[in-house]
């Protein structure tokens, strides 16, 4: 680590995702200085399903970060299947774009720093709040301190064991395994497919790139010798899941696999700090608006944080202020995605639900829209931050 790092700043970013690297940009745009901690160096895969819905793209695009430069796929129908009945396609109420995380966090890293904002390649390892100053303590014994704290540490991080958060003490069922192909598959399209104890995202990203990515339960998973004899004896029994692994050739030596994923509810704020993206809530895949959401619930944070930096509100209200929108935001569309993935999970109901949307297919995207929001609406206080600014 450098020694001409700042280790004070009035923000500092816990995490160096699609949430944290979001809410660094807005923050130094606005004149703050923020420090980013990401264990990882850029650019590095993650598991996720790598689609975006196109209502943060007005927010991107005021971030001066339009993914455009980035050659996404544009997305505008959903294929969904079952092993247990026929494909179903419609058109996505508000279509989206695929673009690897790869590529996307590796730019909007670049961004936040030509924004200003410093990052620093640390894990951190404890967070102590004292008073109205924050010490976050990293792995390699550096010690940062911050007014603001922003948890953007993923879906589930050693942190949340030193915090001991409500969610990290119970085991969680869930696996999820991704990984990059070349084949067929339409760039239009996103891909839903369900199986036995799972489901599976399918959707292009950059570079004609396919980006496979599901989530099966671990009691499923465990009764085969490995990855790909489960994928044979499992996900082949849907015939649109076998179709795309036919015709498609891996680019990863092996897939990526993540385990313990926990879809429990867990608060907004912790401890003091802001939670923002999968640390605050993680939405089922199967809804494939994770990513949208992280980069909604940075723009919620940073709203609340520049207000509490000008000394308009206090930590107080700053802290229930960002709960209560986030709650007011995400929390139906964090409820629905629990109740289709229970009820996809039982064959039964699985099979009904499919016959259902097969004679009433308005009903599908009516189900998108529960777990989707509007286009997001730029901040309206820009202009006076970045004249204070420059």
């Amino acid at each position: 680590m450098s020694a001409e790092v700042k280790k004070e700043a009035d923000v500092l970013v816990i995490g160096g995702g699609l949430a944290g690297l979001t809410a660094a940009i807005h923050l130094s745009r606005l004149g703050y200085t923020v420090t980013v901690l990401e264990k990882d160096a850029y650019p590095h895969h993650k598991v996720c399903g790598e689609y975006i819905s196109n209502e943060v793209l007005p927010y991107l695009q005021w971030l001066d970060a339009d993914p455009a430069v980035l050659n996404p796929v544009a997305v505008t129908h959903l294929e969904f299947s079952m092993d247990s009945g026929p494909e179903l396609f419609v058109k996505l109420p508000l279509g989206g774009f695929g673009v690897s995380r790869y590529r996307l966090d590796h730019y909007l890293s670049g961004r936040a720093q030509l924004q200003g904002s410093t990052i620093v390649q640390e894990q951190a390892a404890s967070i102590v709040c004292q008073g109205a100053r924050f010490e976050v303590w990293t792995a390699s014994g550096n010690c940062y301190k911050a007014k603001v704290v922003v948890g953007a540490f993923g879906k589930r991080s050693s942190l949340d064991v030193a915090m001991k958060r409500g969610f990290i003490q119970k085991r969680s069922p869930w696996l999820a395994v991704k990984g990059h192909y070349r084949g067929t598959h339409p760039g239009h399209i996103v891909g839903l497919h369900c199986f036995d104890g799972g489901y599976c995202g399918v959707s292009r990203v950059e570079d004609g790139l396919i980006n496979i990515c599901y989530l099966v339960q671990y009691s499923s998973f465990k009764r085969y010798k490995n990855i790909e004899e489960h994928r044979e004896q499992v996900l082949y029994k849907n015939p649109a899941l076998r179709a795309v692994f036919a015709e498609a050739s891996p680019v990863f030596e092996k897939p990526l696999a993540v385990s313990q994923l926990s879809f429990a509810p867990k608060p907004a704020v912790e401890q003091h700090i802001l939670m923002t993206g999968d640390t605050a809530g993680l939405i089922h895949p199967l809804c494939g608006n994770g990513m949208a959401m992280a980069i909604h619930s940075a723009k919620i944070a940073a709203g609340q944080i520049a207000l509490f930096l000008e000394g308009k509100i206090t930590r107080a209200e700053m802290e229930q202020a960002y709960a209560q929108e986030w709650e007011h935001t995400f929390i139906r569309r964090m409820k629905t995605g629990r109740l289709i993935a229970s009820l996809l999970q039982r064959r039964i109901w699985a099979a009904g639900i499919t016959r259902g949307l097969k004679l009433f297919p308005q009903l599908l995207p009516a189900l998108i829209r529960h777990t989707h929001g509007q286009p997001v609406t730029v901040p309206a206080y820009t202009q006076h931050h970045e004249a204070q600014k420059y």
